[in-house]
């Protein structure tokens, strides 16, 4: 959730749910209604929330802990996207597709004669995105946050030029990442992650 939703969010629930009390334990806001229901709310890049328990103080922390400089990188089989960004603008970017041949039903020899050029088509896919990323991100250690395919993004980080990065929550499970999914997960990276519990759903 963005910052500037975050007091209209949270006043909104005490209105739907009897009003409800704030706390912060652990580093996290917690709303607690009068029904029973309740909300945890995370600040984005692993921030520990100190703040009083109010809505207007947190939200201006959603806001204060974007780094000035990180990165985004998502990655799935034949497509990738990163930038560097400077707060919640786009410094550099890329996005790029590389075709990775689908699955095939044939058997035997022809099963894995695709299975190698599949394997192969990945391999140039991965490491064109990990040249772009070590490009664009530069040398240094920042907060990166990643999204896509999870044994995509590992084989991408794996390159050595890549090992200073700083992987942060949230993972963004995205679909195939073109300029808009990029320009959302940016978006997402930037917003505080609220999970709520409604009064009777099982813990």
């Amino acid at each position: 959730m963005p910052a500037a939703r975050v007091e209209r969010w949270v006043a909104n629930f005490g209105d739907r749910h009897g009003g409800a009390s704030l706390a912060v334990r652990d580093g996290v806001l917690v709303g607690t209604a009068e029904d029973g229901s309740d909300f945890t709310a995370v600040l984005p890049f692993a921030a520990p929330y100190g703040g009083p328990p109010d809505a207007p103080s947190f939200a201006g922390a959603v806001a204060s802990v974007v780094p000035s400089d990180w990165g985004v990188l998502l990655v799935r089989k034949g497509g990738f996207a990163v930038a560097r960004m400077a707060g919640e603008t786009f410094a550099e970017s890329k996005t790029g597709q590389r075709h990775v041949q689908g699955r095939t039903k044939a058997g035997g020899q022809s099963q894995q004669r695709f299975a190698r050029r599949r394997d192969n088509q990945a391999r140039q896919a991965y490491e064109a995105a990990a040249e772009h990323a070590a490009r664009i991100l530069g040398a240094g250690s920042r907060p990166v946050v990643v999204g896509g395919d999870h044994a995509a993004v590992e084989e991408v980080l794996a390159d050595p030029r890549l090992s200073w990065l700083s992987v942060v929550e949230p993972w963004l499970p995205v679909p195939d990442p073109r300029r808009g999914i990029l320009e959302q997960a940016a978006r997402d990276a930037c917003a505080a992650r609220f999970d709520v519990r409604n009064a009777g759903e099982a813990s």
